[in-house]
């Protein structure tokens, strides 16, 4: 007998019928003899519903109260699925996130978890109960109710797996795996049989929706088992490991892209050696991600620092610099919108020089201005137009060769 936890996505729970599938696989890793904890996501564009209701009302909603309507969505459908399953003849308990032991810091909206209390979930395991918990959601240590943001129903599953010390983790979705880019834009792409933890959390921070970064990096801290597995069909889906088993003769293993960029430009900055961290230091303290970071020095002995922002950020960028322009002493700020990032991504890079020059030489054949760029070990991210972007993708995929990936049956 082994222990599973497997997580199932707003799309495979949208429906009545849905949710009957659920079961179903539910049983499935029952009846093979294994103890079972569920993670589910709210039914289908609940939270997306909730939100515009919110919106409706204020435009500007409490942030504490938003974790709270948000919550419910959850609530919903483990109730469903348990009155699913106990009508299907199997003893079955749904947990709320804090019913679960699941404290989080006191940050609504976006939290983290800082710790597990897992006794009451092995108390119903021990009675061979399925154990079904809300995903996305915690408590803090002072009891109030927090959302872990987008996509943390992935990351719920993740910690309960490593808290659980679980055998596996299977995350439920709409796709049967990940794929070397995404199939609804590159008709070539092919499903991956497995990808490393490092592969997995660039692709997923770099845009690749398939998995929250966050839970990407319990998965990778605690050594959790991961497969990313189709909700609807019963075929192999893609295994998360240390290192990649399968694929190895494939130097660029994925391709991730995103829209909405925006680049913000600071011009005549003071040379001053702490220039750079208070102008992040005061970005970070307003909860603004950046990402690409360029600087340059002029003729006077001034910088221009250029970086890469989510384009939905813009405005509360420029609030925060305009807020603060006597302490950052610039001289003015230029935005260049209509932007989108393009990358690739594989361990394989490490020890094949020259992907890089590849990549610029593809694109320059495509007549794609590269506006921005950035690099890791096993990435290389690029900014360019966003009218350019599917286009790019398009042809990265096919000079890295990546069709070559047997279709996976």
């Amino acid at each position: 007998m082994g222990l599973i936890v497997q997580k199932f996505g707003g799309t495979s729970v949208g429906s009545i019928e849905r949710i009957q599938n659920v079961a179903n696989r539910v049983i499935e890793e029952k009846s093979n003899g294994n103890e079972v904890v569920v993670v589910v996501s709210a039914m289908g564009k609940t939270t997306d519903q909730l939100v515009t209701m919110a919106n409706e009302i204020s435009a500007n909603p409490s942030r504490r109260e938003m974790d709270m309507l948000l919550t419910t969505g959850e609530q919903v459908t483990i109730s469903l699925l348990a009155i699913s399953l106990i009508e299907k003849g199997f003893d079955t308990l749904s947990l709320t996130g804090w019913q679960a032991g699941i404290e989080t810091e006191a940050v609504h909206g976006n939290a983290r978890i800082l710790n597990i209390d897992e006794s009451k979930i092995k108390e119903q395991l021990e009675k061979g109960k399925i154990v079904i918990v809300a995903g996305f959601q915690g408590v803090t240590k002072d009891g109030s109710i927090t959302t872990l943001g987008r996509g943390g129903s992935d990351t719920t599953a993740v910690a309960l797996a490593a808290a659980l010390q679980a055998d596996k983790c299977d995350i439920y979705t709409d796709v049967t795996g990940v794929f070397t880019t995404d199939p609804r834009y590159v008709k070539d792409a092919r499903q991956l049989l497995s990808v490393s933890y490092d592969e997995m959390l660039e692709l997923a921070n770099l845009g690749a929706a398939v998995l929250h970064p966050r839970a990407v990096e319990y998965a990778k801290n605690y050594n959790v088992a991961l497969e990313v597995r189709s909700s609807m069909e019963r075929m192999r889906g893609t295994i998360i490991e240390e290192e990649a088993k399968m694929e190895q003769n494939l130097v660029v293993r994925g391709i991730a892209f995103e829209d909405q960029i925006t680049r913000v430009s600071i011009l005549g900055l003071p040379n001053s050696i702490t220039g750079l961290s208070t102008i992040f230091t005061t970005l970070a303290s307003s909860h603004i991600n950046v990402d690409i970071i360029i600087q340059s020095t002029t003729a006077d002995q001034t910088n221009n620092l250029s970086f890469s922002i989510k384009t939905a950020d813009l405005q509360g960028t420029l609030d925060v610099l305009e807020s603060n322009k006597k302490l950052l002493k610039y001289k003015k700020v230029e935005t260049e919108t209509g932007l989108a990032k393009v990358s690739i991504v594989g361990s394989g890079m490490v020890s094949n020089p020259g992907v890089a020059a590849e990549m610029f030489e593809v694109l320059a054949s495509s007549d794609i201005t590269v506006k921005m760029v950035s690099t890791s070990e096993i990435k290389v991210s690029t900014v360019i137009d966003d009218m350019k972007m599917v286009q790019a993708v398009e042809e990265l995929h096919s000079a890295f060769e990546l069709s070559r990936v047997p279709v996976n049956l």
